[in-house]
């Protein structure tokens, strides 16, 4: 009661307000500043960071071009499975046992048509070798020094693995590699070997300008990444014999029979005859089977 005798408004217990004027609960319960509140409900909202991986612990990882990731390693075709390449294998197979045993060993180009396993192969040795494999997209060539950074510290080895690669017309992404490559201030670790895939031989595309160069010249540019790799593997288009080969040991594996004539019908139709194509009639007879 007030000392003129009138009663005064009940307040909350800990309202600053005055009588008359809107209150508010006191300085514990007042509402947080609404660019706050919406930053917290996106902090709840976001994912949780990944860890980036040891690459001291794991035999698969990907780098991403800014961390190093560890992932689960993709299914591996046996090695019988490879028809037609025996070279090939019995050279990739040397190297990548001199990697892992510490000892001198090239980096790699496996160069040639397509679906002929030249990824396949790297991913089979590798993991029959429990060879440490790091895959890099070929867009993140400009990262490589930032994970060689990561990888010099650690006990190795390692292989670094980047699938599919071509130029087209960028020289200057060309000669970034080749500085990896030739051992410029970004030289991969002594424990690290890259292994490049690529459709192309040349890996960088005839440019319309060099008609007007000396044909000399221009061929030089084209070969001069490829010389650094001391290891050059070329995969050719199967012959008849070796895809049906190809397609035997896939169906035979399932318990089933050949039919030469539907199996060279369907590379036809696939436009070529590879190991691609020999997996891919073995999932269209399991298909038709039901």
């Amino acid at each position: 009661m007030g000392q003129d005798g009138g009663l005064e408004p009940d307040l909350a217990p800990g309202c600053t307000c005055e009588p008359g004027r809107p209150g508010r609960a006191g300085a514990g319960a007042l509402s947080p500043d609404p660019l706050a509140r919406i930053a917290a409900a996106l902090e709840r909202l976001a994912p949780p960071a990944i860890a980036e991986a040891d690459p001291a612990a794991e035999t698969v990882l990907r780098w991403d071009g800014r961390r190093l990731l560890a992932t689960e390693a993709a299914a591996t075709v046996p090695l019988e499975r490879f028809v037609g390449v025996d070279a090939q294998i019995a050279a990739l197979g040397r190297n990548l046992g001199a990697l892992k045993a510490g000892g001198e060993a090239h980096d790699m180009l496996l160069w040639g048509a397509r679906g002929m396993g030249k990824s396949a192969l790297i991913r089979t040795l590798a993991e029959r070798i429990r060879l440490p494999l790091i895959e890099a997209p070929a867009t993140e060539l400009s990262s490589l020094p930032d994970l060689f950074a990561r990888l010099r510290p650690a006990p190795g080895p390692f292989l670094l693995f980047i699938d599919d690669i071509a130029f087209e017309t960028d020289r200057s992404t060309a000669r970034a590699l080749r500085a990896l490559l030739d051992g410029g201030v970004t030289q991969r670790p002594a424990h690290t070997r890259l292994a490049v895939t690529s459709n192309h031989r040349h890996l960088i595309a005839r440019e319309p300008a060099e008609a007007a160069r000396h044909p000399g010249d221009a061929e030089h540019d084209r070969l001069a990444l490829v010389d650094r790799f001391g290891l050059v593997l070329g995969f050719h288009e199967a012959s008849q014999e070796a895809y049906l080969a190809m397609c035997r040991g896939y169906l035979e594996a399932e318990g089933l029979a050949l039919d030469p004539a539907d199996a060279l019908a369907f590379a036809i139709a696939r436009g070529g005859r590879s190991g691609r194509t020999a997996w891919h009639y073995r999932v269209e007879v399991l298909m038709r089977r039901g």
